[in-house]
Formats: structure tokens, sequence, C-alpha cells
């Protein structure tokens, strides 16, 4: 994907500071355009932007919950104030809980679930949708999950939040079209970040246990390429897609 050209153009990637995020942004970035990361934790967010800055890129940091609607309005109100617009939002942040049965869950275990894998991204796009349709058009792209389609239990809360998030990107794809707002999941499957330790064990002999369940484990620069690539294509084109880079069909 050497030969997309992100120039001009701004994005907003919540849950930036990390794993799928932070490889997002840096894509982003190396591609030309500004990007503002977004996240709980202000040190991996800086390290995100010093990297891009020192790969000569443009890229700020916003400390922000996208569980609060208020928090995330502001991170993209600053975004607009820094770079004058944005063009591509990727709702990223997004969390499991450990395993366990779905009916002995705690009902605040599963509202900070739901907030954060659900909500977080309603959230997203009640605070950044406006601009994109501002400038004309644009990219706003869900990071969805396979536990959303397909589980064998254990992950009750985060699965439903997930399959939700599929179901509101469905719906924004819907309604922005008119307006020229391509909005796209993608799923990426097993990918080595820290999140990935819910799997129980270390990283040693983790890629034979992803191949146990029929999966491929992936670096979060491959989930990047996919987004990259989503963030090339023009507005008025492909909407409401899911992009999987899952080993399984489910």
């Amino acid at each position: 994907m050497d030969d997309v050209d992100l120039s001009g153009k701004v994005a907003f990637v919540t849950g930036g500071g990390t794993g799928i995020g932070a490889a997002i942004a840096v894509a982003y970035a190396a591609a030309g355009a500004a990007t503002v990361v977004i996240g709980r934790r202000a040190g991996p967010l800086e390290s995100v932007v010093a990297q891009i800055e020192g790969a000569g890129g443009r890229a700020s940091a916003v400390t922000a919950d996208v569980t609060d609607l208020d928090a995330t309005t502001a991170a993209a109100g600053y975004a607009l104030e820094r770079y004058g617009r944005l063009d591509l939002v990727v709702a990223n942040a997004g969390g499991a809980p450990p395993f366990g049965p779905v009916l002995d869950m705690t009902s605040r275990a599963w509202d900070e679930i739901v907030a954060l894998n659900l909500t977080g991204v309603w959230n997203t796009a009640k605070a950044t949708v406006p601009a994109l349709v501002d400038a004309g058009g644009g990219a706003f792209i869900v990071i969805g999950s396979g536990a959303g389609r397909a589980n064998s239990g254990g992950l009750g809360a985060y699965s439903a939040a997930k399959a939700g998030a599929s179901a509101l990107t469905r719906v924004l794809a819907a309604e922005l079209r008119a307006s020229r707002v391509a909005v796209n999941e993608i799923v990426p499957g097993p990918v080595r970040t820290p999140a990935l330790s819910t799997l129980g064990g270390e990283d040693h002999g983790l890629e034979e246990r992803v191949r146990a369940i029929g999966e491929w484990l992936k670096e979060p620069d491959e989930v990047a390429r996919l987004a990259l690539y989503l963030a090339s294509l023009p507005p008025d084109g492909t909407t409401g897609q899911v992009f999987s880079l899952l080993g399984r069909l489910v």
C-alpha cells in the first residue's frame, strides 16, 4: 500500500496508543495524513506521536475515554481546531473482559464492556460524523471482532457488544451514504497485541494455540494495511461492508 496518498487529510483514531490503533495511526501518518490519536492513557499516545513525528509525519495526542460523549466530542473539537477538518475516523477503542459465563457477570461489568465496545462507537460517530459531512465526505471505520459473529461462550458481553457495533456499522452506512460518508467494518481475528493475553498464557506458544482454533495470528501492521486500503477508497463507493481477516468461516 505504498502508493496510497493521504496528503491533506486528517485522521482520528480511537484506542490509538497501542496495538491495532497505533499501527493504523502510524500507517495513516506515513501516507501523509495528519493523525490525531485518542486514548485513556497519555504515555502510550505520546509514544505513538513521537514515532510519527520522528518519521517526519504530523500527529497529536488527546487523552479521552470514548465511553464519555462529552470527552469524545471535545477530542474531535481539538482535531478540528488544530487541523481544520476530519476525513478519516477509526473507531478502534475496545476491550474484552475475562472469560466466564455471561450470566455470572455483574451488571457493572456488563455495562462497562457494552459502554466501551458499542456505546463508544456511537459516541465516536456522534462526535466526528458532522465534521466528515462538512468536509464533503470521508471514511468511518469500525474495528469489529469475530466474537460478534460466532462464539462458543465465555465472552458474552463482548460478543453482544461487538455484534451490536456491527449492526450499527450497517445502520450508519445506510443513513450516511447520501452524505458521502463510507462506513465499513474490519474484523481482524487474532492479532498479536497486549489484549490477546485474554486468551490465557504467555506469548510462548500463542501462534500454535491460535492455529488450534482454526485461526492465524496477525501482526497489527497487517490490519493497518487493510485500514489504509479502506481509507483510499472514494467516500461514495464501498459502504456497509465487512472486511474480514478471519481464518474461519463464521
